[in-house]
Formats: C-alpha cells, sequence, structure tokens
C-alpha cells in the first residue's frame, strides 16, 4: 500500500506539473517524499523492476533539487540511485549466461551511470567543488566510447560549466571546462556538436583567457579565437581577435590582416563602425580611419550612411583636429539642402556635438568660436521652424552675443526663443539680461515677475521633465547676482524676494535674507520719511520669514544647531539695531523688538543673549503702554495694555533666570517692572491688582521715586485708584521723613500730592477724620517749614491759600469754629511767605 501510494504521486506531480499547477521547487518536495517512501519498501530481494523504479525516481529527484537551486539536496538521492545500479548490474550478471548477455546488461546498466554522473558533476559544481565534477566528468569521457551519442550532451555540459564559472569570475576552472567541451565535442565527428557550437566554445574559451590576463594568456586567446574563427567565421570572433590583438599591442600590419577577414562575411554596419571605434579608442588612427573609409562602398545603399560621417567627425574632434572635422559638418550641411538629409536620430546625435564642441569653447571664453559651431546647429532648421531645441540653441547664442557686447544680436536671438518658447523660464531669464543691459528697470522687474511665476509653477509640478525643480531658484540667484553687478537695486530686491520664496536650501535662503533687508535698508535710508512705511514693511516680512525657516530648520539634517545659532544671532542683532535706528516710529520699533527676542529664542541662552532678550521685552511694553495712552479707542487701549502685559510675563521669567548669573544691584529692571505692570493692570482694570501691590508695600528697599510715580499713575486715567495713590504717596512721604537730610523740595510736592488726594477740590461735605488727617499733614509741613529756608515760596502759598479756602468752605456750612481754626492755620504759613507777604496780609 505504500508502495501504491508513493508510485501514485509521483504520477500525481507529473501530471499536476505538466498543467501547470506545479512550480519545479513544489514538483521536487512531492518527488522528495514519493522516493522517500520508495525506500521504505525496499526489501533485500527486490525484483529489477523494483530497482529500475528507483533508480528512476532518485536520479529524477535529485536532478529535481539540482534544477531548483538546491543541490546539497540532490546528493544523497543520486548517491541511493549509484547503489541501486550497482545492485541492478550485480542482479543482471548473476542470471546471466555467457558473456554476450552479460556485455547486454553492462551496456543498459552504463547509459544510467552516464546520466547519475553527470547529474552529480553538476550538483558537486554548484557547490564549487571542482575536483569532484572533474572526477565525475572524466569517468563519463570514460563511458563515452561505449556511447558515443552522449558526446554532443557532455559536450554541453561542459560549456555550460564553463559559462557558469566565467560569469562567477573563476577563470580557470572556466578555461578547463571550455577546453574540455571543446575536446569532447570532436571526440566522434558523427555526434559532434557542430562547427558553429565549437566556434562559440571557442569564442569564450578565448574571452575567458582575455579576461582572465591577457598578457599572461595572450598566445592562448589568440589561439582559441583563431580556431574558433577557422572553424566557424562568425562577426564576434572577428571582433573579439581585433579587441585582443589590440590589447597585445599588435602592428598595424597584424590589425589590417585581421580587418581583412571581415571581407568574407555580412557585417552589419552597426558592427563595422564599432570595430572602428575600437581601433580610435586604443589610439591606432591611421589602421582606423583606413577602415572607416572603406566601409562606406560595403554600405551605399544604407539609409544609415550618415552614421559612418558622424563617427569620422567626433573621431577628429577628439583628435583636435577641428578644421577637418569644420569641413566634413560643412559637406553634411551641403548635403542636407542637396537631398543628402542624415536619419533623424543621426541629425539629432550631431547637434549634441555641435552643441557640445560650442559649449567648451563657451567655458574657455571663446565666445565667437563657440558661436560658430553653434550656427553649424542653426544651419539645419528651416526658417520660421518652431522648436524648444531651436530656442534653447538662440538662448546659448544670445548669451554668446552678451558677453561679446553685441547687444543687438543677443536681442534678435531672444526675440527668436521667444518666437519659439514664448514660456520658458531661461527664456524670459535672456529677456531679463538684455533689460539689465540697457539699463531698462521696468522690463527687467516684469521678466523677474514673469520668472518667478514660472518657478512657483515648476516647483507645483516636480514631474515637470523640462525644467529641473531647482533650476528656478537658480536663475533667480543668478538673476539678482546680474542685477546687482549693474547697480540695479529694485531688480535685485525684486529678484531676491521671489528667490526667497522658493529656495528650499536654509543656507542658501538666509544669504538670500541677509542680502535682501541690507539692500531694503539702504533703500528705506535713501527714501523721504512719507515713503519709507511700505519698504520697512517689506523688511519686518523678510525677518519674519527668517523666523519661520529658523523654526524649520530642526527637520534638514544639513543645517547644523551651529548654523542655526549663527544665522538667529545675525538676524536678531539686525533687527536690533532697527529698532534703535527707528525710534521715532513707536510701533515699528516695537515690531522690530519682538521680532528680535523671537530670533534670539534659537541662540543659546547665555548671560547676553538673557539680557537682549530682557531689554527687548522690555522696550516692546514700554512703546506699546505709551501707544495706549495715546490711543482713544478703549478697545484697542485695552488691546495695547493686555500685549504690554504678556510681555512683562516673559520678560520677569527671564529675569528671574538673569540674576541667578551675577550681581544686578544697579540694574533699574526691577523698578521698571513693577512701574509697568503696576500701570498695564490699573488700566485694564485688573481685579488683582490690589494683590500685586501687596508685595510692593513690603519690598524694604523701595524707592520714593518709584512710590510717587504709583501715586501718579494709579489716578491716571483710564485708572482711578485713589486708595492706591494715597497709600503710595503716604509711604513716599514717609521715606522722606527718614532721610537724613530732609529734601525740602521733593517733599513740599509728595505733601502737595497727599493733600491733594486726600481733599479733593469742590466737595460739598468732607468727613471730620479726613480733615483731621488732613490737618495733621498741614501741621508737619508747618514744622518743615519752620525749620528750613528751602521750602518753596509757591507751595508755601499753596497750603496758606488751601487752609484759608477749607476755613471758608467750613463757615458757609456753618462749622464756625472749624472755619475759625482753618483760617487761621492758612494765617499761621502768611508768616513764612517772603516776598509774597505783603501781597497776602
Amino acid at each position: 500500500q505504500v508502495e501504491e501510494g508513493a508510485v501514485s504521486l509521483w504520477n500525481w506531480a507529473v501530471v499536476k506539473h505538466t498543467r501547470a499547477v506545479l512550480s519545479e521547487e513544489q514538483k521536487a518536495k512531492l518527488r522528495f517524499v514519493a522516493c522517500r517512501l520508495i525506500s521504505l519498501c525496499e526489501g533485500r530481494d527486490a525484483p529489477e523492476g523494483t530497482i529500475r523504479r528507483q533508480i528512476l525516481m532518485s536520479m529524477k529527484t535529485g536532478k529535481g533539487w539540482i534544477e531548483v537551486g538546491k543541490a546539497d539536496l540532490a546528493d544523497g538521492f543520486l548517491e541511493n540511485a549509484m547503489s541501486n545500479i550497482e545492485r541492478l548490474y550485480a542482479k543482471l550478471r548473476s542470471g546471466s549466461d555467457g558473456e554476450a548477455e552479460i556485455h547486454k546488461h553492462r551496456a543498459d546498466v552504463e547509459k544510467n551511470l552516464f546520466k547519475v554522473l553527470s547529474y552529480q558533476a553538476e550538483s558537486v559544481l554548484a557547490q564549487e567543488d571542482f575536483q569532484r565534477a572533474v572526477g565525475c566528468v572524466q569517468r563519463c569521457k570514460d563511458i563515452l566510447m561505449k556511447l558515443p551519442k552522449e558526446t554532443c550532451y557532455l559536450s554541453i555540459l561542459c560549456y555550460n560549466f564553463g559559462v557558469e564559472t566565467y560569469e562567477s569570475k573563476r577563470y580557470e576552472e572556466s578555461s578547463f571546462w571550455l577546453s574540455q567541451s571543446y575536446d569532447i565535442g570532436k571526440m566522434d565527428m558523427k555526434y559532434s556538436i557542430g562547427k558553429e557550437m565549437q566556434a562559440k566554445v571557442l569564442r569564450l574559451l578565448a574571452t575567458t583567457y582575455y579576461e582572465w590576463n591577457c598578457s599572461l594568456y595572450l598566445d592562448k586567446a589568440l589561439k582559441a579565437i583563431n580556431l574558433a574563427n577557422q572553424v566557424n567565421l562568425h562577426p564576434a570572433g572577428f571582433f573579439l581577435k581585433v579587441k585582443i590583438l589590440l590589447k597585445s599591442g599588435a602592428s598595424d600590419e597584424d590589425l589590417n590582416a585581421a580587418l581583412a577577414e571581415s571581407l568574407h562575411f555580412e557585417m552589419s554596419l552597426d558592427f563595422c563602425l564599432n570595430t572602428a571605434k575600437l581601433l580610435l579608442e586604443y589610439g591606432r588612427e591611421s589602421v582606423g580611419l583606413d577602415f572607416l573609409k572603406s566601409v562606406p562602398e560595403r554600405f551605399e545603399s544604407s539609409p544609415n550612411l550618415g552614421k559612418i560621417t558622424l563617427l569620422h567627425i567626433e573621431f577628429l574632434l577628439q583628435n583636435k583636429r577641428e578644421l577637418l572635422a569644420k569641413q566634413k559638418i560643412e559637406e553634411v550641411i551641403i548635403g542636407h539642402y542637396t537631398g543628402k538629409q542624415l536619419l533623424p536620430e543621426v541629425l539629432n546625435r550631431l547637434h549634441i556635438i555641435l552643441w557640445d564642441r560650442a559649449a567648451k569653447h563657451y567655458e574657455e571664453k571663446s565666445y565667437s568660436e563657440a558661436l560658430h559651431w553653434y550656427n553649424y546647429s542653426v544651419s539645419f532648421y528651416t526658417p520660421g521652424q518652431i522648436d524648444q531645441n531651436l530656442a534653447k540653441l538662440q538662448r546659448n547664442m544670445a548669451s554668446c552675443y552678451f558677453h561679446l557686447k553685441q547687444v543687438d544680436k543677443a536681442k534678435e536671438a531672444v526675440k527668436e526663443a521667444e518666437r519659439c518658447d514664448p514660456n520658458s523660464i531661461f527664456t524670459k531669464f535672456s529677456v531679463y539680461k538684455i533689460a539689465v543691459m540697457e539699463n531698462d528697470t521696468d522690463k527687467a522687474v516684469a521678466a523677474v515677475i514673469e520668472m518667478g511665476k514660472l518657478a512657483e509653477e515648476s516647483s507645483q509640478h516636480e514631474d515637470n521633465l523640462g525644467v529641473d525643480k531647482n533650476t528656478g531658484t537658480n536663475l533667480l540667484s543668478l538673476a539678482a547676482q546680474i542685477a546687482l553687478e549693474n547697480d540695479q537695486q529694485i531688480v535685485a530686491i525684486k529678484a531676491l524676494e521671489y528667490l526667497s520664496e522658493h529656495l528650499q536650501d536654509c543656507q542658501q535662503l538666509f544669504a538670500a535674507l541677509k542680502c535682501l533687508v541690507r539692500l531694503m535698508l539702504s533703500k528705506v535710508m535713501a527714501e523721504k520719511e512719507e515713503k519709507r512705511d511700505e519698504d520697512i514693511n517689506s523688511i519686518l516680512t523678510y525677518l519674519n520669514l527668517a523666523h519661520k525657516r529658523l523654526a524649520e530648520s530642526f527637520t534638514e539634517e544639513k543645517f547644523t544647531g551651529d548654523m542655526r545659532t549663527l544665522e538667529a544671532h545675525w538676524f536678531r542683532k539686525f533687527a536690533w539695531n532697527l529698532a534703535v535706528q527707528f525710534k521715532d516710529s513707536p510701533e515699528k520699533m516695537r515690531e522690530f523688538f519682538i521680532l528680535s527676542f523671537k530670533l534670539s529664542q534659537f541662540c543659546p541662552s547665555d548671560k547676553a543673549v538673557l539680557i537682549a532678550q530682557k531689554t527687548c521685552l522690555l522696550m516692546a511694553a514700554a512703546v506699546d503702554l505709551e501707544m495706549g495712552r495715546q490711543q482713544e479707542t478703549p478697545s484697542e487701549q485695552m488691546e495695547l495694555f493686555s500685549q504690554a502685559l504678556q510681555h512683562l510675563q516673559t520678560c520677569k521669567e527671564i529675569w528671574k533666570v538673569l540674576k541667578l548669573t551675577g550681581d544686578f544691584a544697579k540694574d533699574p529692571t526691577d523698578t521698571l517692572l513693577l512701574l509697568y505692570e503696576f500701570e498695564a493692570r490699573s488700566k485694564l482694570n485688573d481685579p488683582t491688582l490690589h494683590n500685586f501691590m501687596e508685595s510692593v508695600w513690603e519690598q524694604p528697599q523701595i524707592e520714593t521715586k518709584t512710590l510717587e510715580i504709583i501715586a501718579s499713575l494709579a489716578m491716571e486715567s483710564p485708572a482711578r485708584y485713589p486708595v492706591l495713590c494715597k497709600k503710595a504717596l503716604k509711604s513716599a512721604l514717609n521715606l522722606h521723613r527718614k532721610q537724613p537730610v530732609l529734601d525740602a523740595v521733593k517733599f513740599s510736592k509728595c505733601l502737595h500730592s497727599l493733600i491733594n488726594i486726600s481733599l479733593p477740590t469742590g466737595l460739598t461735605e468732607v468727613d471730620t477724620c479726613v480733615l483731621q488727617e488732613v490737618w495733621d499733614y498741614f501741621e508737619e509741613a508747618l514744622s518743615v517749614v519752620s525749620s528750613t529756608n528751602a521750602y518753596p515760596e509757591m507751595e508755601i502759598l499753596w497750603l496758606m491759600t488751601r487752609a484759608w479756602n477749607t476755613g471758608i468752605f467750613q463757615y458757609t456750612v456753618g462749622k464756625y469754629k472749624e472755619a475759625e481754626q482753618w483760617c487761621g492755620l492758612g494765617m499761621r504759613f502768611l508768616n513764612h511767605l517772603g516776598s509774597l507777604k505783603k501781597s497776602y496780609e
């Protein structure tokens, strides 16, 4: 049952593979299983049919593994086939009668033995076991005398081994197998591989010697190729012989003799041209040209005859024979107009040669000579023809005319380019160059705008094969450079603006922006003030773009952290300088300070950067507050104060860090932050203002000036905080009292403000407690006045008048006693008046 199942599986695999249901590897696996099952059914004395079946299955299974590239799995099956062949021979011999029958059985067995040995040779060679493969083939050769029909098979097997080892560059092994193939192939002429195959083997053998070591095995390579050509002359053999002779440095006579062989068989034109190229590449000019001259005779009626002329021109140019090459080209031009036109592909190749030669002269700054070669190319176009290549040709000619200062001819060439390809960015660039040369600013700017639009279109269509994605930026960069070289500032600015919009490379972009901001600044400084706004806004736009691209640069590997820091420093300093420069325009100054701060965030936070950041934010907040004071619209006023508060919050955080880096005892930043924040919060009617001020009152080293400013701000519209104002003035007055030497002038002003806020004018009713408090301030003032002559007389007069008027007010409401007291207080100040005393007595 197992044996039947194995046979059924085998047959099923054969059928399915025939119907292309199974792959080669799947078939090999099924055969593997079937073969293993059959081996399990082996008996000690298996019948002849069973042994033959096992031999067949083992051979085919082994061959199947070789064909799917798993030669190591084949070995066991092939060895099993070999042992079964021996079993079969022994069985047949034991049952034979006489030598004739034994001889018959031996011949039968040797057929299988030959196949197994050839399969083993394939297997071990695939495993790179050269010696074992040689042994197997040698045994096959020994059997070949009895199986002459297998001569062709064994010869081709050795040829295949030669190909395989040649492709693996195992040249020594390859030469052995190819020699074996040739020798075996001629062992029996009746069953030979044929002359064509023999020549093919010999050509590969010659090639192997050539590539292995031509100088060492030159004689062997020549012997092999000569023999190949004797057996069967073939163009490939002819070409290889020429190649070997050239490599060996053969004489011209030997080469001519080899070339003469080509007369004995048909060669294609391309083959002849390749032979000529080979000769010319090896510097065999005389032989090559003679051979090239002989070729047209053989292909007089061929439409490809122009290829010969083309090769001749190329050769002359390579050997620096331009004059002869020009003569040949002029002959071709004459032929073009007399019915001997080149094929389109040949003409295209000629155009390429002409353009390359022109480009070479252009690079050498031989512009007249470059034009000469371009004119050759123009000669092949008909008048009025529209072709993009003709447009490119005209643009190239225009470039030569530019350098030769022949503007009129350049304009003609560009006009022709516009006719052929009006929407090309290169054509617009040529138009631009003419405009710059003619100092036509409007036309140059218009051309730059067109170039910018085309660059935008090309960047949006990356699959555009006509224009490289960097072409637009490269041309705009060149346009800016040309404008700068010609002192056309406005044109350069426009080109740089478009360039900065399209540049992807960060380094190039920042270089363009640096140039742009400096150019625009010089333009601004030359303008009248009323015309500056638009250009200053442009500078702000450029700096904002720099900030945007610095933020995006973190994803670019080529743009390092050091590069980013360097660029950020440059732009932040530039923005800072502009802020200082435009101090007469508060709004612009604030914008530049804010930008300088933003740009500085890409710099390492060292002490210098932190100081700059702190200053930028303080200045921005100061400008916001100043603009808020002048703003009449409440909503815009609130927006400005809110903006100032945001700047101050950020500034406070930076200031905290900065104070850790050194001694800032004399720095006024704390005071400025306090005053700015108080003003912003008070004018925003911030509900947290009183809480904020609690920490201020507790500060031990707060100055009187600061307190007086707080008092003033507390009552500055739209703020109105009389309680905070009064408290600040009281604290200030207290500090004045504590001074070793009282400053009577400052004291008088502070007291004046305190009395004013405590006892406003125009009140119809005043609380007794308030009157008492104010009375004490007057008494204190009188005390100071009595003790110093420095108290300002106008302040004394004000105190006297205020006290007297308060008394009069008390009189009018029927409080006669209080009226007498306040009037009397006023009279006491009268005695301290100087020149004004008589006027008031």
